[in-house]
């Protein structure tokens, strides 16, 4: 078919899909302040301790206005010291000069406050500690970063360990290697270590330190002090608190100091802000300063993560506006999705769009439960019921069907990597009906897990041991199943502690001691594998050389006694309705699929760094979910029901920018099976999978065919990876093309058993094969524009097949058919 007035339209419609957004530009924070006249002002500490000449406390200074608005004043304040040969106080950081009481007296228009103030330890020593200053501040100048010295083969020959987390090969590294040139104990400005990232010699990493760094300082003096290593008395670092924890701000105010109290094991607090490493989880909101000032960029919300050693804390941080024009439309509330999602875009003054129509929510709703789109019968019955509660009642029948089983299925069996390369061909079917039985009949996910976990036997006879079958060593089973239910990629602490979340060498390897004794021998039917708990067999950390217990993260290490399985304690452990992973990590999978985007995104990457766009939300459906006996339909039903869900995908001018918040649908290309099928049940020609029965759906494979090319560029996971990323959901021009000129629609559109052909061998007249297409395709009849422009179409055209495979053609390639809306 040549319809080069209709390519040059489509490349037209597939250009803009093709083309990745980029706004580079970013506004200015403002640092002024607006003082005005607080009603009072409170200080933070209300007590400053200073323990020795090295110690120092940055104080916060916030004004509380009219409706308990808080703002933050530090940089403005008047400070004073009641004795100034005791403590003196500047830009709000105190320090000590001897031993003795005073008083710091803060200053904001009228208003005053005081916090009292002790000196002590000023005539003892206070050289710096290699563990808790020197590494310190190797990180804060960024020193020991992956993409530095701290990469696994170091730079030029300088080799640290990433973010300090091996003190023993950073002190071997600095007062041995390069024949101790590194440092100059005598003159140690003249240390390489210093000269290098002051640029005063040409360094690779650039300028990485100013003469007036605190860093700098504690570098040159722990070199000065003869490279001094810390004594066994020395304290640990157990915890570091972030202030304020959490601050919500109205338009006048543009700026926050943090300030970082770290905990150490004698029982001491100190303050170690300026050699604290911090970043904020979204730039275009709000940025963070070497000295912790957090600076507005814009309307939202951020979490700045603070890192001092390999401790790390969290401030949640929301930036408000007075928007314009701005007025609530008291958006209907269902259910408490409703009213969770409606207080946080009222917080921030987004509108949510109104309802989407009936013809979008069928196609909608059909293809989130089932994958599939509605046939022209199904969304004729829809459009055509006059009930009040067809919404709902639709859901509740298409969650019971066995479409939504093999559909959810379907994406189960990718990420637990079902493919016949680690299970064989009939691992997979077996495995395949394993998972759609439990999808249909609604196992509670809890128990689900467990089962996956704790499986034992042949992989045949019990089909969940194909679990262990895919996952064949501790570190595998240790990635994997951290991934899947608990919702943490935990993959960095294998080498090193993770750089930007909590987790530690000691907590991946601890895990992997609940997985090190699992065992597999060949079956009576030499393709099967039979899955038993090993006598024996433990997991030592790499580094440290220490045998591992099983860990069970934020509670600890557990002994398990010999004859106990370990997975069976992990397990049991996982799907305690009150862990803090298992609940969220599941309900947000399901959240993510539905809506197209997670409440944490993406769903398997819960960090610190990377908070829950919505947490009030995801708590209450976790909790919920767990209440509901963790039931799949239960959660897939309250998300669907929602209005939230039932918005339309259609902006308003108050919430065009949102892609956090849910004010919208999220529009996104159908899945390359959704496609595929979508394309067979509108040309009513289905595709031919070898091994499959004729009629058989994308959505219904056992497993990815290895040569299906459609299926291959429009994403389709091969299932490696235990990780939903691995579904590529991208535009690109292969996808354009296939649709443009390819042979699946080209061939299905003109198939003699087709759709078209059977239409016309029947003498339907144009208006009825156009509202079928229509209906088959988008859900909907045309209007009027478009019959009149598709009958325009066919009356200029000589054949009249043709014509309607055109049409058909055009339907195809329209973002409202390639698109779930």
């Amino acid at each position: 078919m040549h319809r080069t007035v209709q390519l040059v339209a489509l490349a037209a419609a597939w250009l803009p899909m093709l083309a990745v957004a980029a706004d580079t530009a970013k506004p200015t924070a403002s640092s002024d302040v607006v003082v005005g006249m607080p009603a009072t002002i409170s200080l933070f500490p209300v007590k400053v301790d200073l323990v020795g000449n090295r110690s120092r406390q940055q104080l916060l200074v916030t004004g509380e206005y009219a409706r308990q608005e808080p703002r933050d004043l530090t940089t403005v304040a008047e400070y004073i010291s009641s004795n100034p040969q005791v403590v003196t106080v500047e830009r709000g950081v105190a320090r000590p000069v001897a031993d003795g009481a005073a008083e710091i007296i803060v200053k904001i228009a009228d208003r005053e406050s005081r916090v009292p103030v002790t000196v002590t330890g000023m005539q003892t020593p206070s050289p710096v500690s290699f563990k808790n200053g020197m590494i310190a501040a190797l990180s804060k100048a960024g020193c020991n970063m992956g993409a530095c010295h701290g990469s696994p083969s170091g730079k030029a020959g300088f080799r640290l360990s990433l973010r300090g987390y091996d003190p023993v090969l950073d002190i071997m590294t600095l007062r041995s290697e390069y024949q101790g040139r590194r440092t100059n104990p005598v003159a140690p400005e003249e240390s390489l270590l210093l000269r290098k990232p002051l640029m005063e010699l040409a360094h690779g990493g650039g300028r990485r330190l100013k003469k007036s760094d605190p860093a700098y300082e504690i570098m040159r003096d722990w070199v000065g002090e003869g490279l001094r290593l810390d004594g066994p008395t020395e304290p640990d670092c157990v915890k570091i608190e972030l202030y304020p924890q959490s601050r919500t701000f109205q338009d006048a105010s543009k700026q926050q100091q943090m300030v970082v109290l770290a905990h150490f094991s004698d029982g001491t607090v100190k303050d170690v802000t300026p050699i604290t490493v911090f970043t904020s989880s979204n730039e275009s909101v709000a940025g963070v300063g070497e000295a912790g000032m957090v600076s507005k960029v814009s309307r939202g919300e951020t979490a700045i993560l603070a890192r001092y050693l390999d401790k790390m804390a969290t401030s949640y941080i929301t930036f408000l506006e007075e928007v314009p024009g701005f007025a609530w439309n008291n958006s209907p509330e269902h259910s408490f999705v409703d009213s969770l999602i409606n207080n946080k875009l009222k917080q921030l003054q987004i509108l949510p769009s109104d309802l989407c129509t009936d013809e979008e929510f069928v196609r909608r709703a059909y293809l989130d439960t089932t994958g599939r789109l509605p046939t022209a019968q199904e969304a004729q019955a829809f459009l055509t019921d006059s009930s009040s509660g067809k919404r709902d009642a639709l859901i509740d029948a298409l969650v019971e069907t066995e479409d939504f089983a093999s559909y959810w299925g379907l994406l189960l069996a990718d990420v637990l990597r079902s493919n016949s390369k680690k299970l064989n061909a009939t691992g997979v079917q077996k495995f395949k009906l394993w998972i759609y039985e439990s999808v249909f009949n609604d196992k509670p996910m809890d128990q689900f897990a467990r089962e996956l976990l704790t499986a034992s036997g042949s992989a045949y006879e019990n089909p969940a041991a194909n679990y262990w079958r895919a996952s064949r060593d501790p570190q595998d089973a240790t990635e994997t199943t951290a991934q899947l239910f608990l919702g943490i990629r935990i993959q960095c602490a294998k080498c090193h502690n993770h750089p930007f979340e909590r987790w530690t060498q000691d907590n991946y390897y601890g895990i992997g001691a609940a997985f090190v004794r699992i065992g597999r021998k060949v079956g009576a039917d030499p393709t099967d594998e039979i899955v038993f708990t090993a006598a024996g067999g433990e997991v030592t950390q790499p580094r440290t050389g220490k045998q591992m217990k099983t860990h069970l993260l934020l509670t600890g290490d557990v002994d398990v006694p010999a004859d106990q399985d370990r997975r069976q304690v992990f397990a049991n452990w996982l799907t305690k309705p009150e862990n803090p992973f298992f609940a969220k990590s599941m309900v947000n999978r399901i959240w993510g699929q539905i809506m197209g985007r997670g409440i944490v995104e993406p769903v398997d990457d819960f960090r610190d760094s990377n908070p829950p766009s919505n947490a009030a939300l995801l708590d209450t459906l976790a909790s919920e979910f767990a209440k509901n006996g963790f039931s799949r339909k239960w959660a897939v039903k309250m998300i669907m029901k929602s209005r939230t869900y039932q918005l339309s995908s259609r902006k308003n001018k108050f919430n065009t920018a949102d892609e956090l918040y849910f004010s919208h649908a999220n529009t996104r290309l159908l899945t390359a099976e959704q496609l595929l099928d979508a394309i067979c049940a509108v040309t009513s020609v289905p595709e031919s999978f070898p091994g499959a029965p004729v009629g058989t759906r994308a959505t219904e494979l056992s497993e990815p065919p290895a040569d299906n090319y459609f299926l291959k560029i429009f994403g389709q996971p091969q299932r490696e990876m235990a990780c939903q990323c691995e579904r590529s959901s991208e535009s690109n021009l292969s996808q354009a093309l296939q649709m443009i000129n390819g042979p699946v629609v080209h061939n299905k559109l003109r198939d003699a058993n087709g759709r078209i052909a059977k239409l016309l061998a029947a003498n339907k007249t144009d208006d009825e094969i156009i509202n079928e297409l229509y209906l088959s395709a988008l859900s909907r009849t045309p209007v009027a524009a478009e019959l009149d422009a598709a009958k325009k179409h066919l009356a200029n055209t000589m054949d009249r097949k043709l014509g309607m495979e055109d049409i058909g053609w055009a339907l195809l390639n329209s973002k409202e058919f390639l698109f779930q809306h």
